[in-house]
């Protein structure tokens, strides 16, 4: 007999609420009554939908009966209050001369989180909003919105391309208006036709009220590329030796290079999530953006699958373009490689309890995944070489490694610091073409990548190198940033 399997339409067709409990009686069917007929376990649900308060203290079924029961809202501001531990888990820190002190102590609020399991802290690691940017947190049973950060999914993307680089020089117009044409940058820059995509079909975004509210827009933004520090460029690739995770053989390539991520969508998640977290655990003020939801609790379960669904559509904006520009060059690329750096992933520790392996929750929050021969990006600046790299696997690093070069500068200070003619002496010296782009994103902002990668030689290993050498950014003249919320949203 096949496996059962539910639709949330199918639900809705006999009654049940928008809202998170078609999310839960699906996972809970699923798994538990996987080998009844659809016609069994539908008969259990309309039973449950009429009449949930006789499955209030069912084992299995309850959660579903909780989310049918009529009960009250709590009261604003009602919740757990919940203290931080005296003493927080040790935490591994990566580069720790060129970390600021602010990010220094977020991490060391992180660490006191009652959920709190395993930690470290990358070497490109700076202030962000709850746990710092280049942190790494592994909780217990439970994720905490503003730990995976604003920007859901945030995605480096490369697809190598079996081409003279020289042709970057020669038709370096032509290239430049290839990119121009392949996506749109700004923080409401949407598409007057939207591009085509299953992840637009996601049933969460017919389950969950203010996802579906956000569709249409959601659509037209399908393909586009943001602010910030956001990017598409075109440069040189160098892979030296012929690595048999990376299968391209040694030689020059011409490489496409994208980062951005789930645009209004991941924002409004994040957002929203955040205040239901907030309300249902009273952290100290100091800690008040590193609260949690338990996997085990609707709220949870409905932020987990609304989070993969922004990975999701993170990652296929990045494939919209992609397929743009491969199909402009009349070239298949021989090689793509991917990676999410702000996103939870369900993943296997050893060693946490006493040697035991233990299931948690890893959030990488500005990080790269680094597991053993995992395949990632770290870039560098706009001028600034990149790295394709593979993990190593490193525990101690919790599996993870830097998301890029990391800033040195705020924004405001980069905009007040920095001349346009510092900015394109810079530019000039490394004949890099720049479309857009700011003095907030110049190369003065960042750190050296060089040093980033020399403080995490033991978490990586570098299998290839991306030279930019046509880069398109947001051309917006920004004025004033915020707060490190805001420069979040800007693509922290």
């Amino acid at each position: 007999m096949s496996k059962l399997k539910i639709q949330g339409k199918e639900l809705r067709a006999i009654g049940f609420p928008e809202g998170p409990v078609i999310s839960i009686a699906m996972k809970v069917m699923e798994k538990h009554y996987k080998h009844q007929s659809k016609e069994k376990a539908f008969d259990i649900l309309k039973a449950i939908l009429n009449a949930p308060e006789n499955y209030l203290d069912d084992e299995i079924l309850g959660g579903i009966a909780k989310q049918l029961a009529v009960k009250a809202p709590p009261p604003e501001g009602f919740g757990e209050a919940v203290s931080l531990n005296q003493h927080g888990i040790q935490f591994n820190v990566f580069g720790q001369e060129h970390i600021e002190e602010g990010a220094m102590h977020q991490m060391y609020q992180a660490a006191k989180l009652p959920i709190s399991v395993a930690g470290a802290l990358m070497p490109d690691a700076h202030s962000g909003y709850g746990l710092p940017i280049g942190g790494v947190l592994a909780t217990d049973n439970a994720v905490i919105p503003y730990g995976v950060g604003v920007d859901i999914g945030c995605r480096m993307c490369l697809s190598i391309f079996d081409m003279d680089p020289k042709q970057l020089v020669d038709k370096e117009n032509y290239f430049a208006r290839e990119i121009n044409e392949a996506t749109l940058f700004g923080s409401g820059a949407q598409f007057d036709r939207s591009a085509d995509h299953e992840v637009m079909e996601n049933e969460l975004f017919y389950e969950i009220p203010f996802l579906k509210k956000l569709h249409g827009r959601v659509w037209k933004q399908l393909g586009s590329s943001g602010s910030g520090n956001h990017f598409a460029e075109f440069g040189l690739i160098e892979i030296g030796e012929k690595d048999a995770v990376l299968g391209v053989a040694p030689g020059k390539y011409v490489g496409f290079l994208t980062h951005s991520g789930s645009r209004a969508l991941g924002a409004n998640i994040a957002n929203h999530y955040t205040k239901i977290a907030i309300s249902k655990r009273r952290l100290p003020q100091e800690a008040k953006n590193l609260a949690w939801l338990n996997l085990d609790e609707a709220e949870g379960i409905e932020y987990w699958n609304a989070m993969n669904l922004a990975g999701d559509y993170a990652s296929a904006c990045h494939h919209v373009i992609h397929a743009k520009i491969a199909k402009q060059l009349k070239e298949r690329p021989v090689k793509m490689v991917e990676n999410h750096h702000n996103f939870a992933w369900k993943e296997v520790l050893s060693g946490v309890e006493g040697g035991k392996d233990r299931e948690v929750i890893v959030h990488r929050k500005g990080a790269t995944p680094a597991g053993k021969d995992v395949l990632g990006i770290i870039p560098g600046s706009m001028t600034a070489p990149g790295f394709i790299v593979k993990g190593k696997g490193e525990e101690a690093a919790v599996n993870s490694a830097s998301h890029g070069a990391g800033r040195k500068m705020s924004r405001t200070r980069a905009i007040a610091s920095v001349t346009d003619k510092q900015f394109k002496d810079e530019l000039k010296k490394f004949g890099v073409k720049l479309l857009g782009g700011g003095l907030d994103e110049s190369p003065f902002a960042y750190k050296d990548i060089e040093v980033v990668m020399q403080s995490q030689q033991s978490l990586v290993e570098v299998v290839g190198k991306f030279t930019p050498k046509i880069v398109k950014m947001d051309g917006a003249k920004h004025r004033s940033w915020g707060n490190k919320k805001q420069d979040e949203v800007m693509g922290e």
